[in-house]
């Protein structure tokens, strides 16, 4: 088993401690030394062995807990990690030529069921951005989307007739956090008519909502043509 000299990486600590837990020394449950033993033991500053502890505990190997220490895991609990590129990324990707078109784009209360799914306060406004996306002619993505004008008041003044609403908020607004749904919805008339399916057959559905710094930023449901893949790595 490799043991870290003198100057060690965090690299170095990752990989020992990997070793420790792969091998039993280190069994399901165990309580790892402390970070200042840990530093000791391997002759290097607590920061770096806080950056190989945390980065096992992002990758699922260990849990840490403020002041109860850090323990092996009994199964790695493992991320899904999602690419989610624009739109025109994964159409030119595919080698086909991009194409926006805007639907309709209008400013309206929030309907209940939006504000009941967004926790929004009373009477809230929002930007309700209907459009789609093609590979060349055939249908790509229907999108329909929400934008909080409250979060976003820029949002206002935007012009989506050449460029998408998930383009120009990439461009303007940060998020902090972001929650995705993935389904098959039964496509409706509206659906059917842009994807150019029949009404009523299943289609890859995705819904996603942003937040910036706990305020709501925008609700988009996703609809794709028939053939979309989406891919992840675990």
């Amino acid at each position: 088993m490799t043991q870290p000299s003198e100057n060690t990486s965090y690299k170095d600590i990752k990989q020992t401690v990997l070793d420790r837990i792969r091998s039993g020394e280190w069994r399901p449950e165990t309580l790892l030394p402390n970070e200042q033993e840990l530093a000791v033991e391997f002759s290097c500053t607590r920061t770096t062995v806080n950056r190989a502890l945390r980065e096992l505990a992002d990758e699922g190997f260990l849990e840490r807990r403020r002041k109860a220490g850090t323990r092996v895991l009994a199964a790695p609990q493992r991320q899904a990690r999602f690419t989610i590129p624009l739109v025109r990324d994964e159409v030119e990707a595919l080698g086909g030529t991009y194409r926006y078109a805007l639907v309709s784009s209008e400013t309206i209360p929030a309907p209940e069921w939006l504000s009941a799914r967004l926790a929004l306060k009373a009477d809230p406004r929002v930007l309700h951005v209907r459009c789609m996306h093609y590979s060349g002619n055939t249908p790509f993505q229907y999108e329909d989307r929400w934008i909080v004008i409250e979060s976003v008041p820029q949002v206002e003044q935007a012009d989506f007739t050449e460029t998408g609403p998930n383009d120009w908020l990439v461009q303007t607004v940060p998020f902090t956090n972001v929650e995705l749904t993935f389904m098959a919805s039964r496509a409706d008339s509206t659906v059917a008519g842009f994807l150019d399916v029949p009404e009523g057959e299943p289609v890859f559905t995705a819904e996603r909502i942003t937040w910036l710094q706990g305020q709501p930023v925008t609700f988009a449901k996703l609809y794709f043509a028939t053939g979309y893949r989406m891919t992840t790595q675990i």
